[in-house]
């Protein structure tokens, strides 16, 4: 069992850490943290590493219960996700697979960034890579410092894609633009997703 923060569209050393256990304790009493995946995400596009960014609700989210912060829709952030997306990705073997279920999520309005970040990270572990365990939100706020059953790691991952835990080893894959631009480890769920379909989960074992 581990207990991990949420984030959009978590990157591969966070999913092999959750992959690796039967129960996965999501961190849903904390305050909004800033500069992290919490709201961003990353992906390889056909000019290297591209980050996805949430907008929020202005206010001071530093201080602010993580599951009552609100999503933005000022600019139409979901149609440019989507978009760099389809390109990022349109060539990768798995991506017609997928496409029109995960296109669902940039086409509703969710009000809360962590009921967006809930639906997106079920329906990808549970329902397209087969993950057998489950997960559980947490009920009352424990200081990382505070001795928990879990292995805790709500403070292992950093808000750049080019950092990430010690214990995690990279394994590669093909990628889309590998031959342009070599093995990038470290990307979005969705990297594993469409590049390797359900054989991701063999790579997270």
């Amino acid at each position: 069992m581990t207990i991990q923060s949420l984030f959009y569209l978590p990157p591969v050393s966070w999913c092999l850490a959750a992959w690796g256990t039967d129960v996965v304790r999501l961190e849903a009493c904390e305050n909004y943290q800033k500069g992290s995946l919490r709201n961003r995400c990353f992906i390889a596009g056909p000019n290297g590493v591209q980050r996805l960014s949430i907008p929020l609700v202005k206010g001071k989210h530093q201080q602010t219960p993580v599951r009552e912060v609100r999503i933005a829709y000022d600019e139409p952030w979901q149609r440019q996700h989507w978009r760099t997306i389809c390109t990022a990705y349109g060539n990768a073997p798995f991506f017609e697979h997928y496409t029109d279920e995960l296109a669902v999520f940039y086409e509703r309005r969710f009000e809360f960034l962590f009921d967006f970040n809930f639906a997106l990270l079920t329906h990808i572990f549970q329902k397209k890579l087969g993950w057998k365990g489950q997960f559980e939100l947490t009920e009352t706020w424990l200081p990382p410092a505070t001795p928990v059953a879990e292995t805790d790691l709500r403070q292992a991952f950093s808000g750049e894609q080019h950092e990430w835990p010690a214990w995690f080893i990279p394994t590669r894959y093909a990628q889309v633009f590998a031959e342009r631009s070599g093995f990038t480890p470290n990307l979005s769920v969705l990297d594993l997703l469409f590049c390797c379909g359900k054989h991701a989960g063999d790579l997270l074992r």
